[in-house]
This record gives C-alpha cells, structure tokens and sequence, in this order.
C-alpha cells in the first residue's frame, strides 16, 4: 500500500475538542462529571422556563431560569458539554454511537486523584481497566449509561511501532491487567489517599474519543480516506486513528454494534469535536469533504457533517 499524500491528512497538531452528550437528568450528569470525574463547571446555560412554556406568560408569571447546558472542564479546557434533551428516548441496544469519551490526564498522579474522587463518590460506576503499553486506563459508565476512560500517557519515547507487510506502521498497545488500588496507592501522596480531593488546574483534556460503528473497513474509508486521519492500529472488529503521530485520536469498533445503520435521535453522543491548527485548515478539509461528496455546513465557528453512522463531528480551527 503507497503512503498517503501529505496533503490528504491531517495536521499534525489536530486535537480533540470537548464530547456533547445529550441527557435527561441534567443534575444528576453535572454531579457525577462535577464531584466523581472532579471535573469543574466552566459555563452554565440558563433559559427561563417561560420561553418553553408560553401558558406561563398568559398568566402573567415570570418564569424561573432552569439549566439547560452545563460545560464541564479543567482550567479553560472544555472537556464535557452536557445538553438537557429530556425528550429524546435512551438509545437501542446494537446502536451506533459513543463507545466511551476518554479523558487524558497530566501525568500519572493526577489521574490516581481522579481515579481516588471516583472511588469514594461512585464506585459503582468503574468497570475496568487496563495497561495499554502506551497508557494506564481506567474505565466508567457514567448515570445514563455512557462510557468513560480516564487516562494517562506514558513518554512517547517508549512507544513502540512495528512494520506490517502492507507497509504501514502499526503502534503496539495492549491490554494487560492494572490494579487500580496498586496505582493509586503508588502514585497518590500517601498510601491512604490523602490529598486525593481535586485536580490542579487544567490538568485534563479530550485526549481520544471511541466511537460504536456498523462496519469497521467503511469507517476506515471515511476516518482515514476521506476525513485523512492515519491508521495507526486494528484488532478484530476495531479500528484506531491519529494524526502526527499519536496512538489514536479515534477508534471505532464493531463490538456491540456490527451491522448497525444511521443512528436515530437518542440520548447519548451529540456531538464530537475535532480542533485543527487553523482555519486554513478547516477550510481544505471542507473542501476535501465537499470533493468526496460529503454533506457539511459551516456556521461560521465550526464545519459539521456526520460520519456514515450519522454520528455529528464538528470541527474547529484553533
């Protein structure tokens, strides 16, 4: 296989932007992000009850502001927006969709505070974790049943790349067993969690998103041959892709949703966002989307189109 055109991937300095979710329970998800994730409140949207309830008006009442979109992050960094939807229905099970949000700490002991807030505020929520090579991962399902993995890189320097007979360069991960107890208890201040409470500011950022696909090989056509993320790994029913050279900025797998369509209108995912170096970039990559006959719109802030799934991505320059 000839190596891609330059001029066909993406920036090297491409990043994640902060994962929408849709909810129903607005309180709930803002104190599990807020208090278990130690994530901070970054923006609240408020609208007055009385714009969705023109009988209030009628009556002469005043309304009260209630909460309709709350952005979670550290520091200035977005890394969570969460939007009221109360209407929408929970998604299917066999549904395209999110896989898990993956949020990259700092380093090793700044993920130990976040793994220790967990612990003592919801415990129930861990589901596993593991050594990847390139990581230390750990993973949750927050309230409304979306996946988390709250994670910490290891040097570049020790990852390790092989050559496969197609030409490609295939980053090596695995996933072996980490004992959550042992890394907090070597990474923490103290053996028995003490200053385990909040992360130091900005501390944490989108560091990769997982997405539910139908079909592993069209989500290699649209990740990498349209949009111009490089490949950078496969397992069986799982697809993982960066640019300049990261482990995966995206993976998307077939796990628990081979065979799945265009998603419908569900809580869960809303939105992923792609952050590009400038807005000369940008704009190549909607010129490219448009020569491949992908559906984009750009709003003046960002350029959204949907994956082949209907997953929405929005992309931001710098």
């Amino acid at each position: 296989m000839p190596a891609p055109d330059p001029s066909d991937l993406l920036p090297a300095a491409t990043s994640m932007a902060a994962v929408t979710l849709l909810v129903r329970d607005l309180d709930l998800m803002t104190r599990y992000y807020r208090d278990a994730l130690s994530l901070d409140v970054l923006d609240e949207a408020a609208v007055p009850d009385v714009v969705r309830s023109p009988e209030a008006l009628g009556a002469g009442g005043a309304g009260s502001a209630r909460r309709e979109t709350v952005v979670l992050g550290r520091g200035s960094v977005p890394v969570v927006v969460l939007r009221r939807e109360p209407a929408l229905p929970h998604a299917r099970r066999g549904e395209a969709g999110l896989f898990h949000t993956a949020v990259l700490f700092d380093d090793a002991p700044a993920l130990a505070r976040a793994l220790a807030s967990v612990a003592r505020t919801a415990p129930g929520t861990y589901v596993g974790s593991a050594d990847h090579l390139v990581s230390e991962a750990f993973y949750f399902t927050d309230p409304e049943g979306n996946g988390v993995e709250l994670y910490h890189d290891r040097p570049r320097d020790l990852w390790a790349w092989d050559d496969q007979p197609d030409g490609r360069r295939e980053i090596r991960m695995d996933s072996l067993f980490l004992d959550p107890n042992d890394f907090m208890a070597r990474h923490l201040p103290s053996a028995d969690g003490a200053g385990a409470g909040t992360l130091a500011a900005p501390g944490a950022v989108v560091g990769h998103v997982h997405l539910k696909v139908g079909d592993v090989d069209a989500a290699r056509g649209f990740y990498v041959g349209t949009l111009g993320f490089e490949e950078t790994a496969r397992v069986p029913g799982a697809l993982f892709v960066s640019a300049g050279g990261y482990h995966h900025h995206l993976a998307a797998n077939t796990w628990q949703s081979r065979g799945a369509g265009p998603r419908a209108s569900t809580l869960g995912l809303g939105t992923v966002a792609v952050r590009l170096p400038s807005d000369d970039a940008v704009t190549a990559l909607a010129d490219r989307l448009r020569h491949a006959g992908v559906a984009t719109r750009h709003d003046g802030a960002a350029l959204r189109f949907e994956d082949p799934w209907s997953n929405a991505i929005e992309v931001v320059g710098a």
